[in-house]
């Protein structure tokens, strides 16, 4: 098993990545400096800036931090528990001289400050909102300083002892607006001086998990990002998925009408001054990437260190023609090599299905492995062994043909484990009358069936016993599996609504097959479990699987499993029109057949709409 969060090994060949953004860090050129790590979620950002960041801390006089704003998220301001953050860290980690203190103390009062107007505490809502000075004077100092005290410890202490008029008095001026504008400029000299006094030549704040965090809190971590923008030696580093920093801050701005521009785009620019995009991972950079996690769990540390640095010393010599094989491990490590030909065999089978299939996402890959893993050991406890290979390429079938895999998986409880369909399946004699027949021509089923090892004389039982739960389980966790981006996407597909339908549609193209595919499964059996099929979900359905080949036999099967007398005239139009863009006419012709005798009015209907241009 392999743990699910960033790593400081790099099996992804981030070195050269790794090395640009140690030259921003230390270019002193460029202080104070904002840096983008974009990718996809999952793509290796956080492991990408950990390895970057430890570089920088070996550099005399540089402070590195990571900020994770989720964990504030619900609990404290974001922009506040980011400049605290930093504070924390110098007081904690730099010796202070008394003109040290004196800064940090002023800077966590204005925090205190920045706390105050953000919260618009409801004993000051009035102060800071209308001017009005009504509710307060109701109010008794013992609440009013309860509140202070809780919100703003430093205010608390220089309001302690006051009367309640002069606490009215202090309060509302320091939540006047313009002495608030006249913070920020002391917070950013107190700052620089802070960092020149405490001898710190470079603080590195690196902004992790932001992807995970609400539009609201996107917004405050950008705007406190702002705040250091123009002032001290500092490196600002936000590793995200672009798109959704985008969207959060586009969001915000949906109530302006008529714009002709990408507000989240043209704001994100403003913020980062260097963006770094994470290419995504070709199918040979895949295989080099599950060989390294295999090897890892197959080898001891030694044998794995001695492994991993002759491929770093093979691919540097010519990383282009680079090519990690048996071979080459076999030459120096024959013993070693001996180990690792399942491995090998293993990644070359997954990784151009995977690189394609996953858009060379690395935590989708680690999350493929370590079910995979988690499957051999269930079956261990089974004394049963699990042909490694066998079970990937099932596997493959759960990830991207879900349908075709149920159907096996029926098809193979039936003839004890060697469904005589799959054989002729691979052997490319499938006849009309199969009930496997609607992949028969399915391009990715046909390069699924080339992949080794051949399954037609496998007894597959004991493959599927252990995935029984895998369809129950992906439906009930999506949400969990899936991207913000494709979980946005999701949730506007259901939601019945043509404007966020074509929202969704417009943004489909940036997900990979898996989560495509993850998409419309779960639409499908959100549709077939009401009474009637609700037009605007079918609509969803077919629309977003037009878009991907990949989809088609799906959508298919799917609809095979349909009773015609689920199929109202309602749903005609949208189905033609699926048949129709799609080419699917043959295909469908049986479907067709069967739904018009279970239901005769919906006859004309489908002419009709299969006629029209």
């Amino acid at each position: 098993m392999w743990k699910d969060s960033e790593t400081e090994l790099d099996y992804l060949d981030f070195d050269h990545i790794i090395g640009l953004i140690e030259g921003l860090i230390s270019d002193e050129s460029l202080l104070p400096s904002s840096i983008g790590v974009y990718g996809d979620w999952g793509s290796g950002k956080s492991s990408l800036i950990r390895m970057s960041m430890k570089k920088a801390e070996e550099v005399d006089g540089t402070v590195c931090l990571i900020f994770n704003g989720w964990l504030f998220e619900g609990y404290e301001d974001a922009k506040t528990a980011l400049m605290g953050t930093i504070l924390d860290t110098i007081r904690e980690n730099q010796p202070l001289t008394d003109k040290a203190k004196k800064c940090i103390s002023g800077l966590y009062k204005s925090i205190d400050k920045f706390k105050l107007v953000k919260s618009g505490i409801k004993y000051t809502g009035d102060i800071l909102f209308t001017g009005g000075v009504g509710t307060i004077i109701d109010l008794t100092v013992k609440n009013v300083l309860a509140n202070t005290k809780e919100k703003a410890p430093s205010l608390f202490e220089e309001f302690s002892g006051m009367d309640l008029e002069k606490i009215v008095s202090s309060i509302k001026d320091e939540l006047d607006n313009k002495e608030i504008r006249q913070d920020i400029k002391v917070f950013q000299k107190n700052f620089a001086e802070l960092l020149e006094e405490t001898k710190i030549n470079r603080l590195v704040v690196f902004i992790d998990e932001l992807d995970r965090c609400s539009p609201d809190t996107i917004l405050d971590t950008l705007e406190a990002l702002r705040l250091f923008l123009f002032t001290g030696r500092t490196v600002f580093i936000i590793g995200a998925d672009e798109r959704h920093i985008s969207y959060a801050v586009q969001k915000n701005f949906d109530e302006i009408e008529g714009q002709q521009i990408n507000i989240g785009k043209e704001y994100l620019e403003k913020i980062i001054q260097y963006p770094i995009r994470i290419p995504r991972m070709s199918d040979r950079e895949m295989e080099f990437y599950i060989n390294c996690l295999l090897f890892e769990k197959e080898l001891t540390k030694d044998e794995f260190e001695q492994v991993i640095r002759l491929l770093q010393d093979k691919k540097s010599e010519n990383f282009l023609e680079f090519e990690l094989t048996y071979e080459l491990i076999s030459e120096k490590y024959p013993e070693i090599a001996e180990k690792l030909k399942d491995s090998l065999v293993v990644a070359r089978q997954l990784s151009d299905v995977l690189a394609q299939g996953l858009n060379g996402n690395p935590r989708h890959c680690k999350r493929f492995l370590n079910s995979l893993v988690m499957r051999e050991k269930m079956s261990k406890n089974k004394n049963m062994n699990l042909d490694r290979k066998v079970l990937a390429k099932i596997m493959l079938l759960e990830y991207f043909k879900p349908s075709l895999f149920k159907k096996l998986a029926e098809l193979q409880s039936l003839e004890n484990g060697k469904p005589n369909d799959l054989k002729l399946l691979e052997l490319k004699e499938l006849g009309d009358d199969s009930p496997l027949k609607v992949w028969k021509d399915d391009i990715w089923v046909q390069r699924w069936c080339e992949l080794n090892p051949s399954l037609k004389d496998v007894d597959l039982r004991a493959y599927f016993y252990f995935s029984r739960d895998s369809l129950p389980e992906k439906i009930n966790t999506i949400s969990k599996k899936l991207s913000p981006i494709a979980q946005d996407i999701y949730q506007k597909l259901i939601s019945r609504s043509d404007v966020q339908r074509n929202a969704a549609i417009e943004h489909a193209i940036e997900l990979n097959d898996y989560e495509a595919t993850e998409i419309a499964q779960r639409i499908f059996t959100l549709m077939i479990s009401e009474t009637n099929i609700d037009k605007n979900l079918l609509k969803s359905y077919l629309e977003f699987c037009n878009l991907r080949d990949i989809l088609h036999t799906q959508v298919l099967n799917e609809l095979e499993s349909l009773p015609g007398q689920k199929i109202l005239l309602a749903l005609v139009p949208s189905i033609c029109r699926f048949i129709k863009i799609t080419k699917q006419q043959s295909a469908f012709h049986s479907i067709i057949q069967k739904w018009v005798e279970d239901n005769p009015t919906i006859q004309t209907a489908i002419e009709v709409g299969l006629r029209e241009e």
